[in-house]
């Protein structure tokens, strides 16, 4: 974390400096925004989030409940969607706080008598050691605590507005705020009020049965699988050994149990088979009730005991499987003749099973993929195309993930004599576990994902896909650090120069560079940046030498990877990083020996991989995504 740039410090280093609109901002909801967000579930509150970084910026987000979320339906957290917060600053205190789920164990029918079950194998949630990130439990009212926190302490110094029900949207396509919201006002203590609100984008992210959606005229396609699950989050004593562990349990004729442990030791959370429903009646099965749930879920347990103490959560669900043909309010056929102003964002946009712990993972990564889109073309420093990406790129991951879903809950609902073989169960569940941990969501060549002609260069960081961090050395002081977690959700884009084998200061290669970035007019930082800011304001430059810490002076870095920063000028040292003895980054990333640049987005996805040389291709590629500032 750096701080003291402005000046001394002395209290909580997370809190930002209110600026811009933070500095007074209204209580009351205001008659024009820049950006409404409706609903602060996971998707909502990561895009204000992220849209809170911005100063001058109006965004308010909105939500029909009166308070906080208490008791929430997603549990899951996988890792993908740790690193996310560690960019938010607080994955360090929620994995403290959630349970660690390392191993699956999978319990199915006794050979030697099948009325038991008997636990035949223990899986590793991540063998292949994919992300440093652990995939935890943790309450989703606590995730968005820490959401609605990182808003709080950011310039802005944004808060969700309790109490405001989304009634109707009309594009007037007059004035700078073209969207006329009307929203209802709710409150114990006074009467309904009917509150219009004019603002530039609407972001509708008010869960599976939208409102936002329906006044777009999205329609969300899928089916149902007609097999029907009863949830519930137990506090109980057992006997059963693995209550701990995350199990998929299959009994001879009883049906499946998903079990999640939860966070505080005792907690934990059963998924159970309801079984097949009929069509002609579904809601014959919404009616099942806890008790009846219950003891479904000590037959398929047998022999072990389940004596239930509370039922902190309840609920039955069909296994729905729905995504919208777009994410925007731009049909198809008008693609590039006008800009998209309403977007969905999360169950608004794509529903699933609970049962792969997709569901709120997903829609985080759809508001985080959105937020910053929706800053840059505000500000100015993009241009307005750039908001097609959002529908074109998260569109078909929500296609991806119903795919997925609708293979692993297909997998859960067989009997185990449905199984080609004895281990189907685990080897079906290995196949999955990248896709499942977030890993495998890889971004089309766009104006924001290159071709890819010099993918080779860096294979270990493929161009759409997330930037998978590694150690290093920070060289002014020698500390052994993750890079990928430097990096903060600021809004900003990251060009990481991997050097070539020269020392600092002794390579034409980088002093070509170096002097390339610092003043040539399609650098990034002369002509994408605005004058009269750090020069790492929208572009933070980061270098990484082969060389061991000691080996490299650091007064022969060249000048523009220490850039001054602050009222003060001083000088950021922190961006300049070396190889490990043992774990070169290089080597685990195969990282071109002469050398590479690989760009990356704000919200963590490689944008471009290219060779030192290859400065016009990168201010040309810039200039695609950037509008030129003066």
């Amino acid at each position: 974390m750096q701080f003291h740039h402005q000046g001394y410090v002395s209290a909580d280093p997370r809190i930002q400096p209110a600026a811009g609109i933070g500095l007074n901002r209204p209580a009351e909801l205001p008659d024009h925004v820049d950006v409404l967000i409706v609903g602060a579930g996971p998707a909502g509150v990561v895009a204000a989030a992220q849209l809170a970084q911005f100063p001058e910026i109006t965004t308010r987000l909105v939500d029909r409940r009166a308070s906080r979320l208490e008791v929430g339906q997603a549990d899951g957290i996988q890792p993908r969607s740790v690193e996310t917060f560690e960019a938010f600053g607080f994955a360090d205190r929620i994995v403290a706080e959630g349970c660690r789920v390392v191993e699956t164990a999978f319990w199915k029918p006794d050979p030697k008598d099948p009325a038991r079950i008997a636990r035949t194998s223990r899986v590793l949630e991540d063998p292949n050691h994919v992300s440093e990130y652990p995939h935890i439990t943790v309450n989703q009212a606590r995730v968005l605590d820490y959401f609605s926190e990182a808003m709080a302490f950011a310039p802005t110094r944004m808060q969700t507005d309790w109490g405001y029900e989304f009634q109707s949207l009309e594009r007037t396509e007059t004035g700078s705020h073209p969207l006329k919201v009307t929203l209802l006002k709710k409150s114990a203590d006074a009467p309904d009020e009917t509150r219009i609100v004019h603002a530039r984008f609407v972001v509708g992210a008010d869960g599976a049965h939208s409102r936002v959606r329906a006044a777009i005229g999205c329609t969300p396609a899928g089916d149902s699988s007609n097999h029907a699950w009863g949830v519930m989050d137990l506090l109980a004593v057992t006997d059963f050994p693995d209550i701990r562990i995350k199990c998929a349990i299959q009994s001879d004729q009883e049906g499946s149990i998903l079990l999640i442990p939860r966070e505080g030791g005792h907690l934990f959370r059963l998924y159970v088979d309801l079984g097949e429903v009929d069509p002609a009646d579904r809601g014959a099965v919404r009616k099942t009730s806890v008790d009846q749930v219950i003891a479904r879920a000590r037959k398929i347990l047998h022999p072990y005991n389940l004596d239930v103490r509370d039922v902190a959560w309840f609920s039955v669900y069909e296994v729905g499987h729905r995504v919208c043909d777009r994410f925007d309010d731009v049909p198809p056929a008008e693609i590039g003749t006008r800009t998209p102003r309403v977007f969905i964002v999360g169950d608004a946009s794509h529903t699933h099973s609970a049962k792969a712990g997709q569901g709120m993972n997903v829609s985080m990564q759809d508001g985080f993929n959105l937020g910053w889109k929706l800053a840059h073309v505000l500000q100015g420093r993009s241009p307005a195309s750039l908001l097609h990406t959002y529908s074109g790129e998260r569109q078909v991951v929500g296609e991806d993930i119903i795919r997925f879903d609708k293979r692993w809950a297909s997998i859960l609902a067989k009997r185990p004599e449905d199984f080609s073989s004895p281990q189907a169960l685990e080897d079906a569940y290995l196949q999955i576990t990248e896709f499942a941990q977030g890993f495998m969501t890889c971004y089309p060549p766009s104006m924001i994902a290159g071709e890819g002609e010099y993918a080779g260069l860096a294979s270990g960081y493929p161009i759409g896909r997330r930037f998978r961090s590694a150690m290093v050395a920070r060289v002014a002081d020698g500390v052994a650090l993750h890079m990928g977690h430097e990096a903060r959700a600021d809004g900003r884009w990251r060009l990481y120069v991997f050097a070539d084998r020269a020392a600092a200061g002794q390579s034409e290669a980088m002093r070509t560079l170096a002097d390339w970035l610092q003043h040539a007019a399609e650098s990034p930082l002369r002509g994408y940046t605005p004058g009269g800011l750090d020069a790492n304001a929208w572009f933070d430059l980061s270098v990484i030498y082969q060389q061991l810490h000691t080996e490299i002076d650091i007064n022969q870095v060249p000048a523009v990877f220490k850039p001054a920063v602050g009222r003060f000028g001083l000088t950021d040292y922190e961006r300049v990083y070396s190889v490990l003895p043992g774990d070169d980054i290089f080597a685990q990333r195969q990282i071109d020996r002469d050398g590479a640049m690989v760009l990356v987005r704000p919200d963590q996805y490689v944008a471009h991989v290219l060779p030192l040389s290859a400065t016009i291709r990168l201010g040309k590629f810039i200039g695609g995504f950037t509008s030129r500032q003066s």
